[in-house]
């Protein structure tokens, strides 16, 4: 060989680099994938926290076949999709899912949305929270079941800026808290729509709406809980709760409360029973009915507060 022709040999063998993956639309989980792919239809990888750094802004995650796909950080605008299959996130002494994108360049401006994904907190460890977001321009949950979530929250919004969150076909068991929203900061705000979302035998409240938090809840039921629904606001920043079509009962301190001058909760067609209190209106709080409610068999109640708010 000629010496031109091994240095060209030597030269090859410095530069070569091996190709590196590029953030693909679409990328693929598998139970028997391995992070070391390209997550590709045919290479899928084992983890969404694998398949996520792999994956393109708006791009989408989807699961191949059933498998535990791990806890995941999300910074950017995603799709995680599993419908059709067990998708399933195993969360012992972590979160499940964190919303997060204050550290990019553009905070408060991704939009996430998670569709049939299971999340468990069962384990050694408690777990913390299902999904946590404290920085996003919105999330929305559709077929998603969460549960054992001891050390805090089924599902935490505690955005700095405003934020958006859509929940459907949602449950939310077994754990402390089901649902807060908690809005945090001088900027921080949410508006949530509920639709048949589940929250059930959880240790604390179903559903917590802070200071700067609207909540429109629809076809939904709240029980086993202490607390049912509980809006609480106490300072300026109102906490505002729509409830139609929905069903509260069984919950072992109140059903319903609305506690503090800016608490304001409305309440429509909706069953409120077996709950110790049914209704529980503390310290200016509002709570309004449309005339259209059972509320019956709770141990006790306070009264809506009048008068009534006409059908239109």
């Amino acid at each position: 060989m000629s010496n031109f022709l091994k240095f060209l040999v030597a030269f090859a063998f410095i530069t070569y680099a091996a190709p590196s993956f590029g953030q693909a639309t679409r990328t693929w989980v598998s139970g028997v994938g391995d992070d070391a792919n390209p997550c590709s239809r045919t290479a899928p990888c084992k983890t969404f926290a694998g398949a996520i750094s792999k994956t393109a802004n708006n791009g989408e995650i989807n699961c191949l076949d059933p498998g535990g796909f791990g806890a995941v950080t999300i910074t950017k605008s995603i799709t995680i999709d599993c419908t059709g299959t067990l998708g399933s996130i195993l969360n012992s002494g972590t979160n499940g899912v964190n919303v997060n994108d204050s550290a990019t360049a553009t905070p408060g401006t991704i939009e996430v949305l998670l569709r049939g994904i299971t999340i468990d907190g069962g384990g050694s460890l408690a777990g913390l929270n299902g999904i946590r977001m404290t920085s996003g321009r919105s999330l929305v949950l559709q077929d998603v079941f969460i549960q054992n979530q001891n050390g805090s929250n089924g599902i935490s919004i505690e955005t700095t800026g405003a934020s958006e969150f859509y929940a459907e076909n949602v449950t939310v068991t077994d754990g402390a808290f089901g649902i807060q929203l908690q809005p945090s900061g001088v900027s921080g705000s949410v508006f949530a729509i509920l639709k048949n979302v589940r929250v059930q035998n959880n240790s604390n409240t179903g559903l917590l709406v802070s200071p700067k938090a609207t909540a429109v809840v629809d076809k939904s039921s709240f029980s086993g809980n202490v607390n049912g629904i509980f809006a609480n606001a106490t300072g300026a920043n109102a906490a505002v709760v729509m409830v139609s079509d929905s069903v509260v009962a069984g919950n072992s301190t109140a059903g319903i409360r609305s506690n503090g001058a800016s608490a304001r909760v409305r309440v429509g067609n909706s069953v409120i029973t077996a709950n110790q209190n049914g209704l529980s209106v503390t310290n200016g709080g509002i709570m309004n009915t449309y005339g259209t409610n059972k509320l019956d068999g709770n141990q006790v109640t306070d009264p809506f507060t009048t008068p009534a708010i006409p059908q239109q």
